[in-house]
């Protein structure tokens, strides 16, 4: 069984006029979603707690996003703007990874995806960036480590761009495998092969126009198999969807078939390792077309009852 965790307050995070990561792109995947798999139940997620967001987070860059707000829209960087409700939509979308790892884990749940934003892979202990002001799947990775006592945790991060701030979160943490594919020589500019942390970081570069069947054989002959060997107890996924050819904002050539593919494949490893336990939380992704397409493909894989 999948479950959806989001919550309306994700909507009113605002970054501005012309922003890509704009209220729309999570308007377009509920929408896609609701149309496309009309059976699945939604679930509204809760805030996350201070004491779950400062096991990846420092204390003073939670009080600089949560109790110093100052006027609105403030500036963390060029890219990461804070509106008046921006807070509340980070901690609404950490609480929908962390309520999500809860249920699964107490066998209320097999998979969930969270229909969250702001995203939140490139955001480090102490950094906001990247459109990230919150680090949803590193929180998530933490609760379950911590407040589940699991030894194996796995993050697989699809999204075009390097997940940097999950890295650099995890790259000490051998409990923690981070396995990435993305475009190379773009934004932020990390997840070279030659990082490995202590051996649990695996990233996989794409060159510029790389295409499905690159990409299909990368996972298939580097990423996949780290994964496998791994044995993860839970699965959580960055899933951006920003590879896809109609994405503005990168180079890559994927199709929606590419992602239900790959998500059919962790499934199955989730499945051997792990009881098939999965949370899945939204990245990037800023063709709104692309978007509604890749989303209904990845969470319907996810969905798929077993063979």
């Amino acid at each position: 069984m999948l479950r959806i965790f989001s919550h309306p307050s994700c909507l009113a995070h605002d970054p501005g006029a012309g922003h890509p990561e704009c209220p729309e792109r999570l308007i377009a995947v509920a929408e896609a979603l609701r149309a496309g798999l009309p059976h699945l139940l939604w679930q509204e997620a809760p805030q996350a707690l201070r004491s779950q967001l400062a096991r990846v987070h420092d204390a003073q860059f939670i009080a600089l996003i949560l109790d110093h707000p100052g006027p609105a829209p403030r500036r963390l960087d060029p890219d990461t703007v804070m509106s008046a409700h921006s807070a509340d939509a980070a901690l609404r979308a950490c609480g929908a990874c962390v309520s999500a790892v809860d249920s699964i884990l107490a066998g209320n749940i097999e998979r969930a995806f969270c229909a969250v934003r702001p995203p939140g892979h490139h955001a480090s202990a102490n950094i906001a960036m990247g459109f990230c002001l919150f680090n949803s799947v590193a929180v998530a990775a933490a609760h379950a480590l911590e407040a589940h006592g699991l030894s194996r945790v796995a993050i697989v991060d699809f999204d075009v761009h390097h997940g940097n701030g999950t890295q650099a979160i995890f790259e000490n943490e051998e409990r923690v495998m981070y396995l990435s594919s993305h475009q190379a020589n773009v934004y932020p500019g990390t997840g070279h092969i030659s990082e490995r942390g202590v051996g649990n970081l695996v990233n996989a570069p794409l060159p510029t126009g790389c295409d499905g069947a690159r990409f299909r054989a990368t996972w298939r002959e580097r990423l996949l198999p780290a994964l496998a060997q791994f044995r993860p107890q839970l699965l959580l996924i960055s899933a951006g969807f920003d590879a896809h050819r109609l994405d503005p904002l990168a180079d890559l050539n994927l199709e929606a078939d590419d992602f239900a593919w790959l998500s059919s494949e962790l499934v199955a490893i989730a499945r051997r390792s792990g009881k098939g336990r999965i949370v899945s939380s939204l990245e990037g992704g800023y063709s709104l077309a692309a978007l509604r397409e890749c989303v209904v493909a990845h969470v319907g894989a996810l969905a798929a009852s077993p063979a």
